[in-house]
């Protein structure tokens, strides 16, 4: 089972993804938590570039291309061989992040977008896709309050640091995906308390996880 956490900053996915993980783990699913980019060795060099505040003059072109090195070598090198041994795999983010942020965020082309995607993953698309919405506004005030407590706004804060307007461009382009594939994608509140958003993930994800 491949299933992947979305969302635009400050949503609280790499959290809730966590807290079903140990959740799964208790009851007795082998689960594999990862994470793009940087999933694989390649990727946690790939995902210093990409996300650092430094990386000040990287072309929406040439970032695209890191995040797709990044993906193809992800797939190969961890997931399917994780799904091969029947093990739940937990993302955060996939590729439906690079047809938001590099498509609705910075404007390239949403078609070649998909069709470069569907190279770097190599036909393997998650089961399932869970979507943490939340208002653009209060998503960021908790990403830059967590870089900041977490001493990593240089690090990791590259995507902290667009507008507000790019941020509510990245939630309409998630809540677009989610429209055009409804079959996959699960649209959880994200403005809830954490508890109760790791229940509603839970409850999605114990029901694909349930014999049929």
């Amino acid at each position: 089972m491949f299933i992947t956490f979305e969302g635009i900053e400050g949503s609280g996915k790499s959290t809730a993804m966590r807290a079903v993980a140990e959740t799964l783990q208790q009851r007795g699913h082998g689960v594999l938590l990862t994470r793009e980019p940087g999933g694989s060795e390649l990727g946690g060099v790939l995902r210093r570039i990409l996300l650092d505040v430094a990386t000040t003059d990287l072309a929406p072109e040439a970032e695209l291309f890191l995040y797709l090195a990044d993906r193809a070598q992800h797939v190969r090198q961890v997931i399917r061989p994780a799904l091969a041994e029947d093990i739940v795999v937990l993302c955060d983010r996939y590729a439906d992040s690079t047809v938001v942020y590099q498509g609705y965020g910075r404007s390239l082309d949403r078609t070649l977008l998909h069709q470069c995607n569907h190279m770097a993953v190599g036909g393997l698309w998650p089961d399932c896709t869970l979507l943490l919405d939340l208002e653009p506004h209060v998503g960021l005030t908790r990403a830059l309050a967590r870089n900041v407590a977490q001493a990593q706004a240089a690090r990791e804060g590259r995507f902290e640091a667009e507008s507000l307007d790019f941020h509510r461009r990245i939630r309409e382009g998630y809540l677009t995906l989610a429209a055009l594939h409804r079959e996959r994608f699960r649209i959880i509140d994200a403005s809830q308390p954490l508890e109760r958003v790791v229940a509603d993930c839970l409850t999605v994800v114990e029901s694909l996880l349930s014999p049929q």
